[in-house]
């Protein structure tokens, strides 16, 4: 086991999102990782956090408002020189080219799935692609 803990923002307007996310992540996504969180409920916050942290991982709602994780995903992509690996969470799978667009390293489908998000969480933070069954990379059906 590692002692070190990963830094993973969440991102959504909706607070009971943000803790569905919290806990289809949980403490410890594998038995090799934990992780602690910080949440953003603002499109102001999710850039502040991302100044001011050192973030391992994104998990950012594609489906929030009025700033969606696709375009914060988006304009991190552009901003930073060495952003943290992104994955954002969709309703739809007609969304999938627009988180190709945004460069995000995966997307999940609403509602998340447990294993499939700690599968993703845990290959990202490895610095693994995030293309696992059930993960649903930008390439692959969600």
């Amino acid at each position: 086991m590692t002692d070190r803990s990963h830094t993973v923002l969440l991102y959504s307007d909706d607070p009971q999102v943000r803790e569905r996310m919290r806990l289809a992540i949980g403490t410890r996504p594998a038995a090799d990782l934990a992780v602690e969180f910080v949440e953003a409920g603002t499109y102001a916050d999710c850039i502040r956090l991302t100044d001011t942290y050192e973030i391992d991982l994104m998990l950012l709602d594609g489906e929030a408002a009025p700033a969606g994780g696709l375009g914060i995903a988006r304009q991190i992509r552009d901003e930073f020189a060495a952003p943290p690996p992104i994955v954002v969470a969709i309703a739809r799978a007609a969304d999938k080219w627009l988180a190709a667009y945004a460069e995000v390293d995966a997307t999940l489908r609403l509602p998340l799935d447990p294993i499939a998000t700690g599968q993703t969480v845990a290959a990202l933070l490895r610095g693994q692609d995030a293309a696992l069954p059930g993960a649903g990379g930008p390439a692959l059906p969600a």
